[in-house]
């Protein structure tokens, strides 16, 4: 989907927020935004909803956050799409990143991925991620 060479593929796939009213949030994002549903997994606290911004970039909005205001808002990471989560990790890896989630197989509502996670070099969580299904993400 990309032209970056380092980690195959390469753009914003999603950045990714917990929110404390999760339906409020959606029908903002939705309905003022118009950002459209994509993949919806979980119930509850524990529920996500993948958002497409109108080009296929994602806003990830997980339920359970808390109430009140935040010093550094509702951001939780930011993904990268990659053609390869393993090679690229090994990339975060040899340059001295702490690897905080290795590359694995999920699947969120239904639809296989493969990601990682690592924290950036001023702490900064960021995800690789691939989509492995037919369907992509």
């Amino acid at each position: 989907m990309g032209s970056n060479t380092k980690i195959g593929g390469g753009g914003f796939h999603h950045v990714a927020i917990r929110v404390y009213d999760f339906d409020a949030t959606v029908r903002f994002y939705t309905e003022v935004l118009g950002f459209t549903d994509r993949v919806r997994w979980g119930e509850g606290d524990s529920r996500a909803i993948m958002l497409d911004t109108g080009d296929g970039n994602y806003l990830e909005v997980f339920a359970g956050g808390t109430k009140g205001p935040k010093p550094e808002g509702a951001f939780l990471h930011l993904a990268l799409r990659s053609d390869d989560v393993d090679a690229a990790t090994e990339l975060a890896r040899a340059a001295g990143m702490e690897i905080t989630v290795e590359p694995k197989n999920a699947v969120l509502g239904g639809i296989p991925v493969r990601l990682s996670f690592f924290k950036g070099p001023d702490g900064e969580i960021i995800e690789l991620f691939q989509s492995t299904g037919e369907n992509p993400l």
